[in-house]
C-alpha cells in the first residue's frame, strides 16, 4: 500500500512539472507524452439474497485504482512509425471487478495486481501507403507524430496493441480515463475483443482509409486460458478476427458516425449447453474446452454531434453466446445510449459531462449455466433470478489547468447486478483524477 500512495504522488507531480513544457517534447521525428489516472470508487452496502464466488460484495466498500503510461514514438522512415508504451497499473476494481457485468471501473481492465507493477502495454510498428498527394495536418499527440498525412492512406500495423484504439471508437464514450468509465460505456459490450488480461494482444492490423469511409481488418492471438496474460502462438488453432466498416457524414452540418463492426474468435472454449449435460451441479466451464470452438458477434455504433456543445450516441451488440467468454466480459446482448459533451454554455470548455444508460444480456445457455452454481472469469452468485443488467452513469469532469488535469465525480445506479433480480439495486460513487502531459 505504500508503494501504492508513493507511485500516485510521484507521477502527479511528475505531469504536472511538465504539463507546461510538454512542447519542447515534441517534434516531426519524436514525440513523448504520458498519462495517469487515478480512481477511487465507494459502495455503500446493498441487500442481496445469497452471495456466490464471483459476486459484487454487499458489504460497503472503497477501493482505488491507478494506471501511469509513456507514450514514446518515433518516426523510423516516411510514414513509418514506431509505438512503445511502457505502463504501470494497480490497485482493485470494487469485489476485485467481479460479480457486474459492465464492471464499474474502466482502468481495472489494466489491473493485473494491488500493487503496482510495469509491464509494456504497446509495441508496434506502423506503415502508411499514400493514396493521393492531398495533405492534412495532425498536431502531436499519445502515439502519434507531428506533422501532415495523406487524406487516403492503406496501413498495416503489427505489434502488440489494444483492439479498443484502433476499433469502436466513440466522440462521446469510448475512453475511461476522459470519458464514462462503466465496462458497458468504455467499448460494445457484446464484443469480446481480442487481449490478454490488462486488454493488449500481438496483432497484425490492415486499414484503408479516406475522408468519408475507414475499413480495418485485424488478426490477433488470444489467451491460452480465458481472461489469461499469455498468449497462445499456435494462430492456427486460436485467433481473433475483427472487420469493421466506419462511414463519416453530415446531418443538419453537424458530424456523425456510424461504424459496423463483426468479430470471430477461435480457441478451445468450453460449451454452456454441454458443460451442463456432464456436470449439472456446480459445472465448471473449464472442464468442457475443446479445440475449434468459436464465438462470433455484430456490432452497431452510431455518434452525432448537436451542436458545437453536445452530441448523443448509441451502441448495440450481440453474440451468439454458446461458448464461454474468453477475452472481455460476460455480456452476449449490449444496447447503450446516453448524450455528453463539453462546458462551452457556461464558459467552461475544457469541461466535460455526460449521462448513460447501458442494459446488457447473456445467452439462455449462460443462463442456465450461472443458474446451476457454474462460475465466468466475472460472474457467478451460485444461483440466478435472471434479468437484465442495467448501470446508469452519469458524471462532470473539472478542468483543473487548462486541458493536463482533470478532476471527475460519478454516480453509477446498478439495478440487477450480474443478472440477478435476487441481488442489489446497488449504488457506487467515483472520483477521477486525470493528469496528461
Amino acid at each position: 500500500m505504500k508503494l501504492f500512495f508513493t507511485t500516485t504522488i510521484s507521477v502527479f507531480l511528475f505531469c504536472a512539472a511538465f504539463a507546461n513544457s510538454s512542447d519542447s517534447l515534441k517534434s516531426k521525428q519524436f514525440s513523448f507524452h504520458a498519462q495517469s489516472t487515478v480512481i477511487t470508487q465507494y459502495k455503500p452496502m446493498f441487500k442481496a439474497s445469497y452471495s456466490g464466488d464471483n459476486s459484487l460484495q454487499t458489504a460497503e466498500e472503497t477501493q482505488t485504482s491507478i494506471t501511469v503510461t509513456l507514450f514514446a514514438t518515433a518516426r523510423l522512415w516516411h510514414n513509418a512509425n514506431l509505438i512503445c508504451n511502457p505502463e504501470i497499473a494497480g490497485g482493485s476494481g470494487l469485489s476485485s471487478a467481479l460479480g457486474v457485468a459492465s464492471s464499474t471501473n474502466g482502468e481495472t481492465f489494466r489491473v493485473g495486481s494491488t500493487e503496482p507493477k510495469l509491464y509494456l502495454a504497446r509495441l508496434a510498428l506502423r506503415q502508411l501507403f499514400a493514396l493521393n498527394h492531398n495533405q492534412t495536418p495532425q498536431v502531436s499527440s499519445a502515439n502519434q507524430l507531428a506533422g501532415n498525412i495523406p487524406t487516403k492512406y492503406f496501413s498495416i500495423t503489427f505489434g502488440k496493441i489494444s483492439l479498443g484504439d484502433y476499433f469502436d471508437f466513440n466522440s462521446f464514450s469510448h475512453d475511461p480515463r476522459t470519458h464514462f468509465i462503466a465496462w458497458g460505456l468504455m467499448n460494445n459490450g457484446a464484443w469480446d475483443y481480442a487481449a490478454n488480461t490488462r486488454g493488449y494482444t500481438p496483432t497484425l492490423l490492415f486499414e484503408l482509409v479516406n475522408p468519408v469511409n475507414e475499413f480495418r481488418l485485424a488478426t490477433s492471438q488470444v489467451p491460452t486460458v480465458a481472461n489469461g496474460g499469455e498468449m497462445n502462438p499456435n494462430l492456427t488453432k486460436a485467433n481473433a478476427e475483427t472487420f469493421e466498416f466506419v462511414h463519416h457524414y453530415q446531418f443538419k452540418k453537424k458530424d456523425g458516425a456510424v461504424h459496423l463492426m463483426s468479430f470471430l474468435t477461435n480457441t478451445d472454449m468450453g460449451n454452456y449447453k454441454e458443460i451442463l449435460q456432464q456436470e449439472p451441479i456446480n459445472p465448471n466451464i473449464v472442464d468442457n474446452r475443446m479445440c475449434g470452438r468459436t464465438k462470433y458477434g455484430f456490432c452497431l455504433n452510431v455518434e452525432q454531434w448537436l451542436n458545437s456543445s453536445y452530441g448523443v450516441f448509441f451502441r448495440a451488440g450481440w453474440n451468439d453466446g454458446k461458448n464461454e467468454t474468453w477475452h472481455f466480459t460476460e455480456i452476449d446482448q449490449s444496447l447503450s445510449f446516453g448524450i455528453a459533451g463539453n462546458g462551452n454554455k457556461w464558459k467552461r470548455e475544457n469541461d466535460s459531462w455526460g449521462a448513460a444508460l447501458a442494459i446488457s444480456g447473456i445467452s439462455k445457455d449462460h443462463q442456465a449455466y450461472l443458474k446451476a452454481g457454474g462460475n465466468g472469469f466475472m460472474l457467478g452468485d451460485g444461483n440466478l433470478n435472471y434479468g437484465l443488467e442495467n448501470v446508469f452513469e452519469t458524471y462532470y469532469s473539472f478542468a483543473l489547468n487548462s486541458n493536463n488535469l482533470f478532476l471527475s465525480v460519478f454516480y453509477q445506479l446498478i439495478v440487477n447486478p450480474g443478472y440477478n433480480r435476487d441481488r442489489g439495486p446497488a449504488n457506487v460513487f467515483s472520483v477521477r483524477l486525470h493528469a496528461e502531459m
